[in-house]
């Protein structure tokens, strides 16, 4: 079964026609919508950190607010937030633009909010190997907020320290101050 007869029988089976109107394109629309949701299944995340260099930068180094959008792998639907991304280079550095490409390309999966932390962690610490990789994100799940509990206000929180980010409190304070900065 392709996607587009797929979306018909959800259609159907939630009570609707799908050949009144206003969804006679829903099947259609939902494939190519699916194709942009999901993009991240054709992506090699670790194909993304071109490395150069480093030329003696030793502190940390964070991208933060970094928008992302996913879906919930246990009721397809979806949570978004904000990914907060440093690491501390050791011999080799990776270009700005691509810690959100990399958030981009996990959330563009099946998720839940854990593993996607660990993955932007894990694949920054592999690729890298910087001294150090600290990794938040903040979400807000629909499947809390309008099923379920029904909690609209909730917001997750999740973080991942790896290296120096894992042993030194001192560092994972920094972060978290550096936060708080506008």
């Amino acid at each position: 079964m392709n996607t587009e007869d797929a979306i018909r029988a959800i259609l159907q089976n939630i009570g609707e026609d799908p050949d009144r109107e206003g969804l006679i394109e829903t099947p259609k629309r939902v494939a190519k919508a699916h194709k942009e949701f999901f993009a991240g299944y054709e992506s090699d995340p670790k194909k993304l950190l071109k490395t150069f260099t480093n030329e003696g930068y030793d502190e940390m180094l964070l991208v933060k607010n970094i928008a992302y959008y996913s879906h919930c792998e246990h009721h397809m639907v979806p949570f978004f937030g904000r990914a907060h991304v440093a690491y501390i280079p050791d011999k080799r550095i990776t270009g700005l633009s691509k810690l959100p490409r990399l958030v981009e390309v996990f959330a563009r999966r099946l998720q839940n909010q854990e593993r996607l932390t660990v993955q932007v962690a894990e694949t920054l610490m592999e690729e890298l190997k910087p001294l150090g990789v600290a990794v938040q994100i903040s979400g807000k799940h629909l499947c809390m907020c309008g099923r379920g509990v029904n909690q609209p206000d909730s917001e997750t929180i999740t973080t991942t320290f790896l290296g120096e980010f894992k042993k030194d409190g001192a560092l994972r304070s920094d972060f978290f101050n550096q936060l708080k900065t506008s």
